[in-house]
């Protein structure tokens, strides 16, 4: 269970509400136990009048107080469940919310080669079904067996008080047994099952994801059916797994559904001999019995969600291995950057975990103010070494310190959003005015001006309809706009023309006055102005 820690925390986050949530939920059920209970007393006692008078025998009932309660637990159910349900799945939503933004922000703090770890496929895995696996704890697991022991603990207390304690103890044992079945006895007996299943599920959701991404080179080498029946092979071994789980599940829930009935039947059989005694009347025979039956709702839904927490845990241990925050890679020692300095590095060495270092012992002072440029052919560590000013990549020996920073990193990254939206990200309260400004220093003032939804242009999935080049200057556009003392621009100009970029190098030099810009490139043409360049040698 020490998987779900870091979780659990982030769901106690919200006492008010997970509180609010279990009383309408309780509500709930009383109102259900109250409607099954009076209906049945009701019922019973109209019976018993009826035989009376057919007999001849004088008899009265009242029909209005009883007819005015079942009415209540009919409307307040009704009512009650329907809040119960907006309310706790709003609640629901918030937590997993709560969990997403924690999980994003470990994520931000991981360095780069801590992300590469994983393949796109499983990233995907970790943000969906791995976190909405989650959800099962509050909404299916952990309110629904809170309130089925305090609601079997509210039945024993009604029966000590109109039975007598010796059935009370009986009926506590058979609820208890009930409980027990229902929750650790499921959740032992399908822990193992269900935690393989969700890693297999997870492998083949993967390797579904990949086999579609890679289907072209598939069909090159004809493979993919080879692949797709392997993939089949997977999902029948993975169906499998579920088959047994839920035949386990299904058969716990049977179980306690018959511990249910059992201690309905018990309650009825010992309260005879009370109502032939005269301690109890008729209806109060049945009230007590018909109100365990009720009990049903609330334990039908107990072994599925045991049954399935062993694949929460999987999910909670696999996001806790691979969404850790950034582990310390080597010896990187602080350093306090001076008054003057914008960026400070000493002696550092990166590298990746298990593969060589690819920059060591290198130095750099930025002054403020200062515009340096850093040339290097593919594969000499350039963005390796962004990715360290930035703080996205521990150094494994050394100190680098720096002013915060805005990066643009090679690979051009944009959201399925509008024009505005994507730039917006870069300075949230610029202007509109601003917005053209720096589109104009980019030289795509005239592109947007010219849609009709102009800043409001819709931009696709990864920018798809703009060119590579358009969508470089849009990402450039961004980091410019940031308020961000120094600016690190790995590859500014990829996919931009010689005459675009000597034309947005002219305009975005006053736009960078008095700003420390590092620029990373393959050669000087490829850099906006500079002050220095240092060249990186293999």
């Amino acid at each position: 269970m020490s998987e779900l820690k870091p979780w659990l925390k982030l769901i106690y986050a919200r006492p008010g509400r997970l509180f609010v949530g279990a009383l309408l939920m309780l509500a709930t059920l009383l109102s259900g136990l109250g409607l099954l209970a009076l209906s049945g007393w009701f019922i019973t006692e109209t019976a018993l009048v009826g035989i009376l008078l057919a007999a001849s025998l004088p008899a009265t009932i009242n029909l209005y107080v009883p007819g005015g309660g079942i009415r209540f637990f009919a409307v307040s159910r009704t009512v009650s469940r329907y809040v119960e349900r907006l309310y706790n799945h709003d609640t629901v939503l918030r937590l997993l919310t709560d969990i997403r933004v924690a999980l994003f922000r470990k994520l931000a703090s991981a360095g780069r080669g801590q992300r590469r770890e994983l393949t796109g496929a499983q990233w995907l895995s970790r943000l969906t079904n791995d976190v909405d696996a989650l959800d099962t704890l509050y909404l299916r697991l952990i309110a629904p067996a809170a309130l089925a022991a305090f609601v079997s603990l509210l039945v024993f207390v009604l029966t000590a008080v109109l039975f007598d304690i010796q059935i009370a103890a009986g009926i506590g044992l058979i609820l208890g047994a009930a409980f027990l079945l229902a929750t650790m006895a499921t959740y032992v007996r399908t822990v193992k099952i269900t935690s393989l299943q969700s890693d297999q599920q997870e492998s083949l959701r993967t390797a579904v994801i990949e086999h579609l991404e890679g289907f072209a080179e598939l069909t090159a080498a004809g493979r993919t059916g080879k692949h797709g029946a392997w993939l089949l092979r997977q999902a029948q071994r993975s169906s499998s797994e579920q088959v047994k789980a839920d035949s386990r599940i299904g058969w716990h829930q049977a179980g306690s559904n018959l511990l249910i009935n059992l201690s309905a039947a018990f309650a009825l059989w010992a309260g005879f001999e009370l109502f032939r005694s005269g301690i109890i009347s008729g209806p109060v025979l049945v009230l007590l019995p018909i109100a365990l039956l009720g009990l049903a709702e609330v334990y039908s839904m107990l072994p599925d969600a045991f049954g399935k927490l062993g694949a929460t845990q999987a999910s909670a241990a696999r996001l806790n291995r691979d969404c850790r925050e950034a582990d310390s890679q080597g010896v990187s020692e602080a350093i306090n950057l001076p008054a003057e300095s914008a960026l400070m590095v000493k002696d550092i060495a990166v590298k990746y975990p298990d593969h060589a270092p690819l920059i060591t012992h290198f130095d750099l002072n930025v002054k403020t103010g200062e515009r340096v440029g850093i040339l290097g052919h593919s594969g000499s560590g350039k963005s390796s070494l962004a990715d360290a000013f930035s703080g996205l990549l521990i150094p494994s020996n050394g100190a680098c310190a720096s002013l915060p920073c805005a990066y643009l990193t090679q690979k051009t990254v944009l959201f399925e959003d509008t024009l505005r939206a994507n730039l917006l990200l870069g300075s949230p309260h610029a202007s509109e005015a601003e917005l053209w400004r720096i589109l104009e220093m980019v030289d795509l003032a005239e592109r947007f001006i010219s849609e009709p939804d102009q800043l409001d242009t819709w931009l696709g999935s990864s920018g798809s309809r703009l060119s590579g080049g358009e969508a470089r200057r849009v990402a450039l556009a961004r980091v410019l706009l940031s308020p961000a003392p120094l600016l690190i621009l790995d590859e500014p100009f990829t996919g931009v023309d010689t005459a675009t970029r000597e034309k947005i190098t002219r305009q975005i030099d006053a736009w960078l006055e008095g700003r420390t810009v590092i620029s990373l490139a393959h050669g000087p043409d490829a850099l906006p102005g500079t002050d220095r360049v240092v060249q990186l040698r293999s």
